[in-house]
């Protein structure tokens, strides 16, 4: 038995944004539909015995029925790696033969689950924003802003681009990296503060680990799309409370934004919103069950924190890629 390993160099070229967009709306709406098995993810806290945890470490398994796709995300946390110059997450994906279970590949985490986070909200952005949609402000300068630009910029025509990072030579490398790269057009504006970044702007994405919201409802203008997809503790709030309860949300998942998503467990807490604030999930405005945008001045706010099933729909399309073009190595087992 055989299994291809596929470096983060690798994952990158085998899952071009495009088709990773067209698979998040697969596998969204199979997730909405009741054609997926997501069981809660597992979590294994690391620490000696006695004293607090040095890491953790998350298995998360899906399997889409329609599509055939099964497989285990290992996601491990350490924040202390910083101090030892590593990376603070780990993250390996193993792809599943759906009809026997054997493993058919094995793939770099981080790079795919920045990929398809990224094609998540370019997925929302193309069933939410409007069509004519072509100013586009970046709150953050990490990975994960990155493949959000790549992923928007696929989806909608994008004129300009303004970019608002607290360390403003983050933004600076932001911008000479990203400019022109793809479907992302050479105005990438470095923004000196996110009130300017984010004013007129069609659509907003927050990606930061800010536990603080990052902007200020009154900058947000009618018909604005938002995606946010930084926070992912109960008290982490990158998006206000008056912006959320002005906007039509969409969450990925219903019971993993109740349990996970600060932005809107927050304002409930507040007894500012309720549970059914959410309008739907992004799955169920795929599979044509729900509609999205109903006016052009309509804000829209896609609340995303992250569902097993984009990994393994994304871990399929990786390695029918790999395969197709013989990028990875094969190893026996």
């Amino acid at each position: 038995m055989k299994i291809r390993i596929l470096s983060a160099h690798d994952v990158r070229q085998a899952l071009p944004m495009a088709e990773a967009i067209a698979g998040m709306k697969q596998a969204f709406a199979q997730f909405s539909t009741g054609q997926a098995a997501v069981p809660l993810r597992g979590r294994v806290n690391v620490a000696p015995v006695g004293e607090p945890p040095q890491g953790t470490t998350l298995v998360m398994p899906a399997y889409l029925a329609q599509s055939g796709d099964l497989a285990v995300k290992v996601v491990s946390v350490f924040p202390q790696n910083s101090t030892r110059h590593e990376p603070t997450i780990y993250a390996a994906v193993l792809v599943l033969d759906a009809e026997t279970g054997s493993p058919l590949a094995l793939l770099e985490g981080g790079t795919l689950t920045a990929i398809r986070t990224g094609a998540g909200a370019g997925a929302a952005t193309d069933l939410l924003a409007r069509p004519d949609a072509s100013v586009v402000a970046i709150v953050g300068s990490g990975v994960q802003a990155r493949t959000q630009l790549e992923a928007v910029c696929t989806v909608r025509k994008i004129r300009e681009v303004r970019v608002y990072s607290p360390t403003h030579e983050h933004a600076v490398e932001f911008a000479r990296e990203m400019r022109g790269h793809g479907p992302i057009p050479q105005l990438i504006r470095i923004m000196s503060n996110v009130e300017t970044a984010v004013r007129g702007a069609d659509i907003i994405c927050a990606a930061t680990t800010s536990s603080k919201p990052v902007f200020k409802s009154k900058d947000v203008s009618p018909g604005t799309h938002i995606n946010g997809v930084g926070s992912y503790t109960p008290a982490m709030q990158e998006v206000d409370a008056d912006t959320v309860k002005r906007a039509l949300v969409v969450v990925d998942s219903r019971e993993a934004a109740w349990e996970e998503a600060g932005d809107l467990i927050v304002p409930m807490q507040a007894g500012l919103i309720s549970k059914a604030h959410i309008h739907a999930e992004i799955g169920d405005i795929a599979a044509g069950l729900k509609a999205g945008r109903t006016s052009p001045e309509q804000i829209t706010f896609f609340k995303s924190v992250g569902v097993a099933v984009q990994d393994a729909i994304s871990g399929r399309i990786a390695l029918e890629n790999a395969v197709a073009h013989g990028w990875g190595t094969e190893v026996s087992l």
